[in-house]
């Protein structure tokens, strides 16, 4: 029998990647061969994902930009798709699966033109352009979330709701059951932002901890990413105030963090907000704004609608409002509790596998139908 080949495109971003490597890890038990197809900006984090072949295909955004950069972003993509075909074509994928970004149009673009099905995931609650422009080509649409906003009218495609793959680290983090906050114990916050969000985060909370009285924040312990110009100027806030606190530029081992902690102060990506749903974390979250799909609000409002979180828009992230927000769980910690049990009542441990099953699904019927 012939072993399934599965070609997986993401972009360089852990919020693609992330999901994608689920997916790898659980079409691997099924035997299947798996080919990486994104462009250069994947970098390094290509190495460790669990693919039998990486390739690399041009790809470029013509989002923003002025109209000769745009113009110049779609003769890249337009390149990357006619350079993707005669690879495509040795690899002979059974499927190819998109998880957003520009640097999935031209893999599934050339996929479609060949006759390979493709699916298209999207981890958002609110589709983005990339998926968008896939969509209608599209055998198969799986989401991160039950209500996806902005899917094309018209598509063919069946729309299939699987959660969003989430990395083996996670899996293992979630044993760690959440520890109600106590009287005389600590009070662990997580607090960080990513690539775009640590700024706002180094700004924000150390001047909401000055605002608490000295006995509650002698009972924090912080564990806060800062960008390394932040970090030395954060550290001595904290110094200052007698706060215990751990500053860092990345962690490495963050879904461990994210399980002993007990609030989460974060942006509101996709992965982020499927990850805190596993783990059963309650959370502040401030989405990402500007963003022309307005994407991480969508993601947020899940989370706040089922009481698993507090969404505070950026314009409304103050010391202060922070501030308060810390001050109503130090007074009444069956907030984090609640939040907790709910956000662990969202979380899909198994989306990776039930991807996994729909794209065998559909290769299963692609064999039946040629054979």
């Amino acid at each position: 029998m012939k072993t399934p080949v599965i070609v997986l495109s993401a972009g360089g971003t852990g919020g693609h990647l992330f999901p994608a490597e689920s997916l790898a890890t659980a079409l691997k038990r099924k035997d299947c061969r798996i080919v990486l197809m994104t462009d250069n900006r994947v970098g390094g984090i290509s190495g460790s994902f669990p693919a039998d072949e990486v390739v690399q295909v041009s790809s470029a955004s013509p989002s923003g930009g002025s109209i000769i950069g745009k113009g110049m972003a779609a003769v890249k993509l337009g390149l990357g798709t006619l350079s993707a075909i005669p690879a495509l074509r040795r690899l002979k994928p059974d499927a190819a699966i998109g998880f957003g970004g520009y640097p999935t149009v031209p893999p599934l673009l050339a996929a479609s033109f060949l006759g390979i099905p493709t699916v298209v995931h999207e981890q958002n609650g609110v589709m983005g352009r990339a998926n968008r422009l896939l969509a209608p080509r599209a055998a198969l649409i799986a989401t991160g979330f039950p209500d996806v906003r902005s899917i094309p009218a018209g598509v063919k495609a069946e729309v299939v709701y699987t959660g969003n793959p989430i990395r083996p680290a996670v899996i293992e983090a979630a044993k760690i059951p959440f520890t109600p906050l106590t009287p005389t114990g600590d009070f662990h916050i997580l607090i960080f932002g990513g690539s775009q969000g640590a700024r706002v985060m180094s700004e924000i909370v150390p001047e909401a901890m000055k605002l608490l009285p000295a006995e509650a924040r002698a009972g924090l312990k912080l564990t806060q990413q800062a960008r390394a110009e932040d970090a030395a100027h954060v550290t001595a806030l904290y110094n200052e105030l007698g706060i215990r606190a751990e500053i860092q530029p990345f962690f490495k081992d963050l879904p461990r963090r994210m399980a002993d902690a007990q609030f989460v102060v974060a942006r509101s990506g996709a992965s982020t907000v499927a990850e805190l749903s596993v783990l059963g974390r309650p959370s502040l979250l401030v989405p990402l704004p500007g963003a022309l799909d307005q994407d991480q609000a969508a993601n947020a409002q899940y989370l706040s609608n089922a009481g698993a979180a507090t969404m505070v828009l950026q314009k409304d992230f103050s010391p202060q409002r922070l501030a308060d927000e810390i001050r109503a769980r130090l007074d009444d910690p069956a907030l984090l509790a609640t939040a907790a049990h709910a956000a662990g009542a969202l979380g899909v441990v198994n989306a990776g596998e039930r991807l996994a099953e729909a794209v065998m699904n559909l290769v299963s019927t692609k064999n039946r139908m040629q054979g």
